[in-house]
C-alpha cells in the first residue's frame, strides 16, 4: 500500500513539474502584417487586383457598347440578326460572370502563395526565440481575454527585431497607409 501511495505521489509531482513550464505570448498578426515581406506581397496583390479590375472594366464596357448598339438598331434588324445579337450579348454576360468567378479564385490563390512564406518565416522566428528562451508554450496574445503580463514574456518586441520590422511601425500606422492608398486609387 505504501508503494502505491509513493508511486502516485511521484507521478503527481512529475505531472505538476512538467505543467509548470515557462509561458510566452506573441502578437503573431502584428508580426505578419508589419513584416517588410508583407509590404511587398501587398504591392503585388494590389497590382494583380488593379489588372483584374481593368480587365473586368473593359469587358463591361464592351458589353455596354454592344447592348447600346442592340437597343439602337434592333428595330431595323431582321429576326435572324436580332437573335444572333441577343445570343452574343448572352455570351458576353456569361464571359463576364465566369471571369468574376475565376479571378476571385485566382487572386485568393495568389495571396495564399505570397503569404505562405511570410507566415512560415514569422513562425520560425517565434519558434527560435521560444527555444532560445526556454519557453514551453507560446500563445497568440489576441486569443485570450486576459493575460497576466507579469507571469508571461511577450516575445513580440524580440520577434519584431529579428524580422527587421522598424521600431516605430504600428498596425494603426499601416492601416492609415493602406486607407490613404485606397483613397488615392479612388
Amino acid at each position: 500500500m505504501k508503494k502505491i501511495v509513493l508511486i502516485a505521489a511521484m507521478v503527481l509531482l512529475t505531472l505538476t513539474a512538467s505543467a509548470q513550464g515557462k509561458f510566452a505570448i506573441v502578437d503573431f498578426n502584428e508580426l505578419v502584417m508589419l513584416m517588410p515581406e508583407a509590404d511587398a506581397a501587398r504591392t503585388q496583390m494590389q497590382a494583380a487586383q488593379k489588372e483584374a479590375n481593368e480587365t473586368y472594366q473593359s469587358m463591361v464596357e464592351e458589353a455596354q457598347a454592344k447592348y447600346a448598339e442592340y437597343q439602337q438598331k434592333q428595330a431595323s434588324w431582321s429576326n435572324a440578326v436580332k437573335e444572333s445579337k441577343e445570343k452574343e450579348l448572352g455570351e458576353i454576360q456569361n464571359r463576364i460572370q465566369e471571369f468574376e468567378r475565376s479571378i476571385q479564385v485566382e487572386l485568393q490563390q495568389q495571396q495564399s502563395q505570397l503569404m505562405e512564406p511570410i507566415y512560415k518565416k514569422a513562425n520560425e522566428t517565434v519558434e527560435k526565440l521560444a527555444k532560445a528562451g526556454g519557453y514551453t508554450f507560446v500563445f497568440e496574445s489576441s486569443q485570450y481575454l486576459y493575460v497576466d503580463k507579469a507571469q508571461v514574456k511577450d516575445l513580440t518586441p524580440d520577434a519584431r527585431k529579428a524580422l527587421n520590422i522598424p521600431a516605430g511601425r504600428t498596425l494603426e500606422a499601416l492601416q492609415k497607409e493602406l486607407q490613404a492608398q485606397q483613397e488615392q486609387q479612388n
